[in-house]
């Protein structure tokens, strides 16, 4: 197997994938807190204010009209944003560790 020199960032070495990882971490933590926030805020609307959660629109109760037709939306938006900015933190750790390898390949020829 070649060595990488020291300079040279490696996309398989751990510290690589640990920091990628770390990203992905701080980004489900943000999707799952948005997600919980929307499945928590429904039964507190209804607890604390019935009257409105209970307003007729296209038909349906507000309650019924966020839990059974805009719940399912919101939750692929949420996915959406998390596949989206997943792929754009992987595509930046690459370029970051290509822009070092282009940076260290110009020290050596020099």
């Amino acid at each position: 197997m070649k060595s990488q020199p020291n300079d040279q960032p490696d996309i398989h070495s751990e510290d690589f994938l640990h920091s990628l990882m770390a990203r992905q971490l701080k980004l489900s933590i943000a999707c799952a807190g948005t997600f919980l926030v929307a499945l928590l805020a429904l039964p507190l609307a209804n607890y604390f204010f019935p009257d409105l959660m209970a307003t007729r629109v296209f038909g349906f109760t507000l309650t019924w009209l966020i839990l059974g037709v805009l719940f399912f939306p919101f939750v692929w938006v949420i996915a959406w944003v998390f596949i989206r900015r997943s792929i754009s933190l992987e595509e930046a750790e690459v370029k970051e560790v290509e822009e070092g390898k282009r940076v260290a390949g110009g020290k050596v020829g020099k």
